[in-house]
């Protein structure tokens, strides 16, 4: 299979993925609007997800896949099986006690992350924590087995798996809301349950696929066996790489605890016009950066332990044209066209025309470093399949830096705003920065024609923005929630009539989408 399918196959099944997420966010956003206790779930659900993102797709996954692509590449299928279970040994013992660990700590981890929460949406959210604080123990075994399958270049399972937790939040709200409220529970508890039970699912499909494989880990229970795993050379491997990749993701990570600390102390709200500006964010940045993230680091790694440089560079120089080609007029629709995609998504029952605003604002600041939030995803990997970590986690520490003194600089005037801005100004100096650090080493050599084709995307990103600019202008979305059904339809229209600006400018240009997909 061809990067470009494989891609296109992890795009295709997030899409899914992304697809049912914004039904579930349209369900919450009509069942329960904004207010205190949707900033709690929010914040409740952002703690565990925070640290599945630190020890389970984030530090783990940087570490565990080059380390199991090069096993896989040089040392042979049962030296390979040896590391996966030794990791999966130790991963699960880990996650045991980290649980235990967060269930009991729930107050305190609520006081961190979301102090400014009055005193009733403080005791749900640390309520809501507690339940769902095992999700990380699922999800981060769902990471291990995603490792394994996108190394074995088995991508369809790991990227549809995300459908079936949208799914249980969607069933949820849907029909577990009116059932908790018939219990005298409040409502928005069912979107808790939801998670657990989306997560557990989760888990539950990848087992046949790793049995077909004959990969699935065997777990030890024994104390003698957890000491043998402890001190297998692989794990200690995956563990020297993953303590640098703990401090690189857990900085972006604690760039988002502070910004929800701060929301917390804005306006009653806030926490949840971000979260929504969040979801319609990370549509672009799954869809493309992720899944060239997931398609290109075992390809990458495999290119460095074989030592093909040129391969190495090639497939950078395709994805970086990927991330420009369709990152930039992502980013101009989020800048130009974020009111008309939030109130045809979310402007229904509790959900009102100010909240459509605001959420609004907060999805402009993404978009004026979308790019960059993508670009990030194809150049880290870059340095992971070179076993290098220790210079992304350099990086991310000083744009923390950058990105907090932007926040003491804009939230006292953009407020909620303020925090997805200074985020998304971060990462283009992430991703400039890692570039450079790339071309210096001369591990990436860009291909010719990287000029004419900028000024060929950025043309047709114009054209496309301009007449965005005008349908969001043009039409009265918020009277608009008096026709719904009118209102999808006009949307639907618009975003495909700007596709077909886009890429008919594109190949007016000269610009030949065939010859790059089969790069």
């Amino acid at each position: 299979m061809s990067l470009f399918k494989s891609a296109s196959t992890v795009s295709l099944l997030t899409l899914a993925s992304r697809v049912t997420g914004l039904l579930r966010d349209w369900l919450m956003a009509s069942a329960f609007g904004v207010s205190g206790l949707t900033d709690a779930f929010n914040v409740a659900f952002r703690i565990p997800n925070l640290l599945r993102r630190l020890f389970g797709e984030g530090a783990f996954s940087q570490a565990f896949v080059p380390v199991l692509a090069a096993s896989k590449e040089r040392d042979g299928i049962e030296a390979t099986r040896h590391l996966i279970d030794a990791v999966a040994t130790a991963l699960a013992w880990a996650l045991a006690a980290t649980c235990l660990a967060g269930m009991l700590a729930a107050p305190l981890l609520v006081l961190l992350l979301a102090s400014g929460l009055d005193a009733a949406s403080f005791e749900a959210a640390a309520r809501m924590t507690r339940w769902m604080f095992p999700y990380i123990g699922c999800m981060s075994l769902v990471a291990l087995s995603a490792g394994i399958l996108n190394t074995w270049k088995r991508f369809a399972v790991p990227a549809v798996t995300p459908v079936l937790l949208n799914l249980c939040m969607i069933a949820a709200a849907w029909l577990g809301a009116p059932f908790f409220a018939r219990l005298g529970l409040e409502p928005i508890y069912a979107m808790a349950a939801g998670v657990m039970l989306g997560g557990a699912l989760q888990l539950a499909v990848q087992v046949p696929a790793l049995r077909r494989l004959g990969l699935l880990p065997r777990i030890a229970l024994s104390w003698q066996r957890l000491r043998a795993a402890w001190a297998d050379a692989g794990v200690r491997q995956v563990l020297s790489l993953m303590l640098p990749a703990l401090l690189g993701v857990g900085v972006a990570q604690l760039s988002l605890l502070i910004n929800t600390q701060i929301a917390s102390h804005l306006a009653k709200g806030s926490v949840t016009w971000v979260w929504y500006a969040d979801r319609l964010m990370e549509f672009p940045t799954a869809l493309l950066g992720v899944a060239l993230g997931v398609v290109l680091t075992p390809q990458l790694t495999a290119a460095r332990a074989s030592g093909d440089g040129a391969a190495y560079s090639a497939m950078l120089d395709w994805g970086l044209r990927l991330v420009l080609l369709l990152g930039l007029p992502c980013a101009a629709a989020l800048l130009v066209f974020g009111t008309p995609l939030i109130a045809t998504l979310f402007h229904y029952g509790q959900f009102s025309a100010g909240d459509v605003q605001r959420v609004a604002l907060a999805l402009a600041g993404y978009g004026a470093g979308l790019v960059g939030l993508v670009a990030v995803k194809v150049l880290a990997p870059g340095y992971y399949a070179s076993l290098d970590i220790r210079t992304p986690v350099k990086i991310a520490v000083a744009v923390l830096a950058l990105t907090q003194c932007l926040n003491l600089l804009l939230v006292p005037h953009l407020q909620h705003a303020a925090l997805t801005l200074s985020i998304a100004l971060g990462a283009l100096v992430n991703a400039a920065w890692l570039l450079r650090g790339l071309r210096r080493r001369g591990s990436y050599r860009p291909q010719p024609g990287w000029r004419l084709f900028a000024l060929q995307v950025l043309a047709a990103t114009l054209l496309m923005a301009a007449f965005l600019l005008w349908g969001s202008r043009h039409f009265d979305w918020i009277a608009l929630r008096a026709a719904p059904l009118q209102r999808v339809a006009l949307l639907a229209g618009l975003m495909a009539a700007a596709g077909g600006i886009y890429f008919g400018a594109l190949a007016a240009g000269g610009v030949r989408l065939r010859q790059l997909a089969r790069r």
